[in-house]
């Protein structure tokens, strides 16, 4: 009776460690599925970014919110990844070469270079960098632009608008640039300059954010995006390679925007001469007319009361 009783007692707590280590193998198996399922849910939405075809550029507008335009931004986006099938960048471009220059010629080519990398595509990744690097340099061998660094960066810089490359006269650059993004591209500025060549854009020479759309997009021939930047090159015999065969001259201007141009007839205010326009300062100004000449110039006879003619704002014709 003894070992019988003794028997039936062990039983119990065997049975039911065995019953215990069997629900722990079926709750770790059970833990295990899930946390596959949710790795094959994480990676299946996020691994592989949406993709849009080149047609999707032409059927609906893009937002700005996708593409950083300025250093200011505060952590770069995601580019959306797009097929470049329906692209054509053409052959690569020619090696870049600066050999025999002079040391004041490759800092200041270096410097313009430098500016428009990071003014233009600080936020963008290595290659977006590299692709504006190779817009500039190919334009510096074709015909229709300035054959050395700086003016083809500041080219149109003088006017308000019209210039080639937006940081050049929108005020861009009065923003001290911040270090970090500055010697990343002045990276890939050194690069191109000494004959780096980034293939995927070819002979590309225009470019712009996909958040915009501008007239002449539509005239040229895709060559591809590289980032938050659609890439372009001249349809026809200009897009091609034989026709970049312009020579670097060598002779680098000042690194910096160029002058405005002064309208000699600006319409000013005779009010406010010299304050308006600091730039007429240089010139010998025009006797201040007296406050009954310019009330009877700028305002109706008939309408205003004498006491009240040299009172409020300045009008216009």
């Amino acid at each position: 009776m003894i070992s019988t009783s003794w028997t039936i007692k062990r039983r119990q707590p065997i049975q039911y460690y065995r019953r215990r280590r069997k629900l722990q193998r079926r709750f770790a198996a059970a833990l295990v599925c899930l946390c596959l399922i949710a790795l094959q849910l994480t990676y299946g939405l996020h691994a592989e970014p949406h993709r849009l075809s080149a047609s999707d550029l032409n059927g609906r507008s893009l937002t700005a919110d996708n593409a950083p335009d300025s250093p200011a931004a505060h952590s770069p986006q995601p580019a959306a990844f797009i097929s470049q099938s329906g692209f054509d960048p053409g052959p690569a471009a020619a090696a870049f070469s600066m050999r025999g220059m002079s040391a004041l010629t490759r800092f200041r080519a270096t410097l313009c270079l430098t500016s428009a990398i990071y003014y233009e595509a600080a936020n963008e990744p290595d290659d977006g960098q590299r692709a504006i690097a190779q817009v500039v340099l190919n334009r510096v061998r074709h015909p229709a632009y300035p054959h050395n660094v700086c003016d083809v960066v500041y080219q149109g810089s003088e006017r308000a608008t019209g210039c080639q490359f937006t940081f050049s006269c929108d005020g861009s650059t009065a923003r001290v640039p911040v270090s970090t993004p500055w010697a990343r591209a002045r990276r890939h500025a050194m690069e191109a300059l000494n004959g780096y060549v980034y293939t995927p854009i070819g002979l590309a020479t225009h470019y712009h954010t996909l958040a915009v759309a501008p007239y002449w997009g539509n005239s040229l021939r895709k060559a591809g995006i590289i980032g938050a930047h659609i890439f372009y090159r001249w349809p026809g015999q200009p897009g091609e390679a034989a026709a970049f065969n312009a020579h670097y001259t060598g002779l680098e201007p000042l690194p910096i925007p160029h002058p405005r141009a002064v309208d000699p007839t600006p319409p000013v205010d005779p009010l406010f001469t010299g304050t308006a326009y600091p730039a007429l300062t240089q010139h010998t100004p025009a006797p201040a007319p007296t406050p009954a000449s310019v009330a009877s110039q700028w305002t109706p006879e008939s309408n205003i009361v004498e006491k009240y003619r040299d009172s409020g704002k300045w009008i216009k014709d």
